[in-house]
């Protein structure tokens, strides 16, 4: 049994919208604030043009899910959203336009790697003995190792191929960090739910709904038809502690879930801690010292078109790399033309991206000529530059918990899974759940 709360969450981004819909599933008096016009934060719609001037939804950023994001296709399913016309589920494919590259068929887990392996295209013997004699090796330990472990690390003994056609891949996509200097145990925990999962974690889902109707604009009329309250274009100029309440913009709530990135949490709390009593400012401030010693890594999405430009699939990876490849600065293309979208539009992922926008622009349409053949028209190119945190090896994540009463939520905080859609929403379910009474 859980009392019911005036709940007050500063973000309506995905992790801001799942702690809303699931506190008032459970029957909490909540109001969102956000600062923008819109719902959804890094994860969400756009506007663009064609180049005939042809109004085109883009997302500003390209994500897929998974089939082990089982805390996401749960919210979709209660929001309304059916994630089975929503999303394209496919095996899990890391195919390059060459056809080279690992497939999974569509086999229950985990006979499913063990074929898409066997049967990787391009791949020696000895490179997939490799993997299985290290896949296996991950399984006995329980897909646990040191925290100050990198990717790179764990992976030692892996053939080369394995590693530029999987690993580095899967590790960037995942994590947004590069395989030398990402955190081994968070990647094992993707690896172990995605490829050694239940039936069906690790296929691809591919949404055909741009981000904002996904998930947050369907998760934002579920709270109105429920009495719950977002206040948008709602910039907070105050947070105080009132004893055992929360005060903001002068209205008290008996608890507070922050679901703003960690940059702008760790500003409003460290602001707040000043009219705290001495015991709760010590923790905000301890708290604050950990966000902040954070670090990011940006992802750019280039959208191009031609006419009748179309991929083999609707996902392809690519052929990327840094120094002297660096004019392959992409990872994935996806065909949006195949997801929901106008033929002829693709949209290029770099992870990690260190390239000003321009540059960036320039490399990506190269390679795409040089990879798919393919001579496209640059439409928009994205870049998040604090898009997701450094996912670095011993890295210590702030907790989810402050004070009593205050609770913060996102895809950065800790937990077991990296900077993902489903890192931020078990983020928002995990706050609830902590809530003062919850049981």
């Amino acid at each position: 049994m859980t009392a019911s709360l005036k709940l007050a969450i500063i973000g309506a981004g995905w992790a801001g919208i799942a702690s809303a819909v699931e506190a008032t599933t459970a029957g909490h008096r909540v109001t969102v604030f956000e600062a923008s016009h819109a719902v959804g934060g890094r994860a969400r719609a756009l506007s663009g043009n064609l180049p005939d001037g042809t109004p085109v939804t883009l997302d500003n950023g390209q994500h897929i899910l998974i089939g082990a994001y089982s805390e996401t296709l749960r919210l979709l399913q209660q929001v309304g959203v059916d994630p089975q016309t929503a999303l394209v589920r496919l095996p899990l494919a890391l195919r390059f336009p060459d056809g080279a590259g690992l497939q999974f068929p569509n086999w229950p887990s985990p006979l499913d790697a063990l074929a898409g392996i066997v049967g990787a295209r391009g791949w020696s013997l000895s490179d997939k003995w490799s993997l299985l004699r290290l896949a296996g090796r991950w399984q006995r330990q329980g897909f646990q190792c040191s925290a100050n472990v990198s990717v790179s690390q764990l992976c030692q003994g892996l053939r080369p191929r394995v590693l530029a056609d999987l690993i580095e891949p899967l590790c960037v996509s995942a994590l947004n960090t590069p395989a030398q200097a990402a955190s081994a145990p968070v990647f094992l925990r993707v690896m172990q739910d995605a490829l050694f999962g239940s039936a069906g974690a690790s296929n691809l889902l591919l949404p055909q709904l741009d981000l904002s109707a996904l998930f947050p604009a369907a998760g934002q009329r579920y709270l109105l038809e429920r009495g719950a309250e977002l206040r948008l274009a709602a910039r907070i100029s105050s947070v105080l502690a009132q004893g055992s309440q929360w005060q903001v913009n002068g209205e008290c709530f008996d608890a507070l879930i922050v679901a703003t990135d960690a940059s702008a949490a760790a500003r409003l709390i460290e602001n707040s801690a000043a009219s705290a009593d001495a015991a709760t400012a010590g923790l905000m401030q301890a708290w604050c010292a950990v966000a902040q010693g954070l670090h990011f890594e940006a992802i750019a999405t280039v959208y191009a078109w031609a006419a009748g430009a179309s991929l083999s699939a609707p996902m392809l990876a690519l052929r990327s790399g840094t120094g002297a490849a660096s004019e392959m600065p992409a990872q994935f293309v996806f065909d949006r033309g195949q997801l929901g979208g106008p033929p002829g539009l693709l949209a290029f992922v770099v992870s990690a991206s260190t390239l000003e926008r321009a540059a960036l622009q320039t490399q990506v349409l190269a390679q795409a000529q040089a990879q798919l053949g393919l001579h496209l028209q640059a439409l928009q190119t994205i870049v998040e530059k604090r898009a997701t945190f450094a996912c670095t090896p011993g890295l210590l994540r702030p907790s989810q918990q402050i004070a009593p009463g205050l609770l913060v939520c996102g895809d950065y905080v800790a937990g077991p899974y990296p900077a993902t859609l489903e890192g931020a929403v078990r983020s928002g379910v995990a706050a609830v759940a902590a809530l003062p009474g919850s049981l």
